[in-house]
């Protein structure tokens, strides 16, 4: 199985055009939040049409950037992923969208108990599942993916708590655009492919004959 997953869309999908070899033998996308600019329905409908002419196998959560509402569209759409988890080709992927509390009192915040708790909820649903790929927009704290210009870490403290604790094979994030990179908690690899927009996305592939493990890739257009 191959998965496709970017996030920090912000409307511009025009890099979809570019991907074409990329996504010839994909069989899912998953975009990892923000799909808008301080949008709603209305805009998240436009991406994901977008998406799903590159690849029509998609799911979703929202980021801090995209309006509540968001969040109950894409669950009318069967495709959200915020605290929520499904088996799709023997992987089991749950997450949670929205970021942690910022200084700019974007539109979908929240604390650190409820980014565990949505966590948790997603969990729940997949929990007897290897291998485990878990979307968090907002990366877990103090790692190479969470790190703004100044170089203080601002991931969610709570999203970090939850990895030690299940320790996912892969966890994919986004949020902090100036963070894209690679890094590790434990045996759980962590990634932030960095805005859409600046040509960022990770790989997912399962690995035949390997006891149920996942091999994932930041790979940049």
């Amino acid at each position: 199985m191959k998965i496709i997953c970017f996030g920090d869309v912000h409307m511009a999908t025009r890099n979809l055009e570019r991907m074409g070899e990329v996504m010839r033998d994909c069989d899912l996308v998953i975009i990892s939040g923000d799909l808008t600019n301080f949008g709603g329905v209305d805009d998240a409908r436009k991406v994901l049409a977008d998406v799903r002419r590159a690849c029509p196998a998609v799911l979703a959560l929202p980021g801090n950037l995209d309006r509540r509402e968001v969040i109950p569209f894409l669950e009318e759409d069967g495709i959200a992923l915020h605290g929520k988890g499904r088996v799709t080709g023997g992987v089991g992927i749950f997450g949670c969208g929205g970021s942690n509390i910022t200084p700019f009192g974007t539109p979908t915040e929240l604390s650190e108990d409820e980014i565990y708790a949505t966590l948790r909820a997603g969990y729940d649903f997949v929990r007897n599942v290897r291998p485990l790929l878990m979307i968090c927009h907002t990366p877990p704290f103090d790692t190479k993916c969470d790190r703004i210009m100044s170089g203080k870490p601002v991931g969610s403290t709570a999203a970090r708590q939850f990895i030690e604790e299940v320790k996912p094979d892969v966890c994919i994030s986004g949020h902090i655009h100036e963070s894209a990179g690679v890094d590790r908690i434990g045996p759980t690899q962590i990634f932030n492919a960095g805005p859409f927009k600046g040509g960022g996305y990770i790989v997912v592939r399962t690995i035949d004959g390997s006891g149920g493990r996942l091999d994932a890739r930041l790979e940049f257009l």
